[in-house]
């Protein structure tokens, strides 16, 4: 059923999903702050953006990516906007799409939500290393493999860890009640 504006009301759940997803990046790294030491490394801002891939699809989910990171440098002040945010929008923006697309496209299997996860981790963390490489060479700085073996891999582990943990479950638990939007 369409409303008077031509968007069905599964669009506007959609569309109204997605800004709670956003607020959720843009509140979420206050939370983990808290632990200076390791809230970084939570990567908290990825939480929110993968599950809104998962769950309303990849437009919305690379939206989300995309947005979340400059505006909450813009508003907050972190991350700083060049070249961090800069480059989490587009890592963000792989994660929300790459989780979005192959959680439609591949077959529903066991374990599904773990493999889509993990490839899109992985796939995010390239566009990361990607968009590092290339800001790096605008700003005339050096961005080097251990640079990005750093960053991508082992100053996130507990990132990692906590993203295989959670969003897993959140995904099934927000299916199981009906509320997954990407079909």
């Amino acid at each position: 059923m369409k409303t008077k504006n031509g968007l069905s009301s599964r669009q506007i759940r959609k569309m109204t999903y997605a800004a709670l997803y956003l607020g959720i990046a843009l509140v979420l790294p206050f939370v983990t702050g808290q632990i200076p030491e390791i809230g970084k490394m939570l990567s908290p801002m990825h939480i929110p953006v993968l599950l809104c891939g998962f769950l309303c699809g990849w437009p919305w989910g690379l939206a989300v990516g995309f947005i979340a990171p400059p505006l909450r440098s813009v508003l907050f002040g972190m991350p700083a906007l060049f070249p961090s945010a800069v480059a989490m929008a587009f890592e963000l923006a792989a994660y929300g799409a790459v989780s979005g697309i192959l959680y439609k496209a591949l077959p529903k299997m066991k374990g599904k939500v773990y493999l889509v996860l993990l490839i899109a981790m992985v796939a995010g963390r390239l566009v990361w290393g990607g968009a590092q490489f290339i800001l790096s060479g605008l700003a005339h700085s050096e961005f080097s493999a251990a640079a990005f073996l750093a960053g991508a891999v082992t100053n996130a582990v507990p990132g990692i860890v906590l993203h295989i943990a959670l969003i897993p479950v959140v995904v099934m638990a927000m299916e199981r009640a009906g509320l997954s939007l990407n079909e």
